[in-house]
């Protein structure tokens, strides 16, 4: 394990395999450097890249320092990106991908390429959005020590999960993992919320990056992703769109380290 100094002191936990340009993995919502899904895709990746496995602040080993702020996390990325030799790839997923298309729209020359997958964007009323006091639901339950009932708020209102499905994912051994970075989720939810309210993408947002991007989309997500997919390509100036068949939200390794492989490396 390695560590880097955020510009606010925190400490940012990561790991580094392969050689050759940078690649920096975002993830989304309670994602961890350790899952096994992060795991595999960098080793993947490591075989063409050096590859930066890292855990988001409040996550893993990772420090947190409050107040909580959606730069603090662009500056976690700007030190890995430093610590690489001054530029890097990025690629985010989910609402790691909205966190990403931040830091590319703020480190200007730092990012050299743009992959992202599925940026949960809301921008129309074919999907309920986030409800305007979804972060607030989550931090009033840390606040009373329930993090139980932070992941149940995410689960409902972001994933629109019905509640009588609740009970055996309690009982999975996975919802105790989620508990432990339930905190971060109000983290996603400020990074997110302005871009899951319903309605369009606020003018000039994004609209200044220059890094050559990929928004990618599964086909068989549901319409959301496509959409959101398909309006990032027409925001950003370089942007490609890309659909990957067979894939949905949870998209594999396996599928999607060749696209990143030949993306950044063209």
């Amino acid at each position: 394990m390695n560590k880097v100094i955020s510009k606010d002191g925190t400490e940012i936990a990561f790991e580094q395999s392969g050689r050759g340009d940078a690649v920096i993995i975002v993830p989304g919502a309670l994602g961890t450097r350790s899952h096994p899904q992060w795991i595999q895709l960098a080793g993947l990746l490591s075989e063409h890249f050096t590859v930066i496995n890292y855990d988001r602040r409040g996550r893993g080993d990772s420090g947190d320092t409050l107040p909580y702020t959606v730069q603090r996390e662009i500056e976690d990325i700007e030190a890995l990106i430093d610590s690489a030799g001054g530029s890097a790839y990025v690629y985010g997923i989910s609402s790691g991908a909205i966190l990403a298309l931040e830091a590319a729209d703020r480190l200007a020359g730092k990012v050299r390429k743009l992959a992202l997958y599925e940026p949960p964007l809301i921008l129309d009323d074919s999907r309920p959005p986030l409800p305007e006091d979804y972060v607030e639901q989550i931090q009033a339950a840390i606040d009373a020590g329930n993090r139980g009932k932070a992941v149940e708020v995410f689960m409902t209102q972001a994933l629109l999960i019905p509640e009588e499905y609740l009970a055996p994912m309690k009982a999975d051994p996975m919802w105790q993992e989620m508990e432990e970075t339930a905190h971060t989720l109000a983290y996603d939810g400020m990074i997110s919320r302005e871009v899951m309210a319903g309605k369009p993408l606020p003018a000039g947002k994004w609209s200044s990056i220059t890094a050559a991007t990929l928004a990618i989309h599964g086909d068989q997500s549901e319409p959301m992703f496509r959409d959101a997919a398909q309006a990032v390509a027409d925001r950003v100036k370089h942007a490609e769109y890309m659909a990957l068949t067979g894939q949905g939200h949870d998209v594999s390794p396996d599928a999607i380290a060749p696209v990143l492989a030949d993306f950044f490396k063209a």
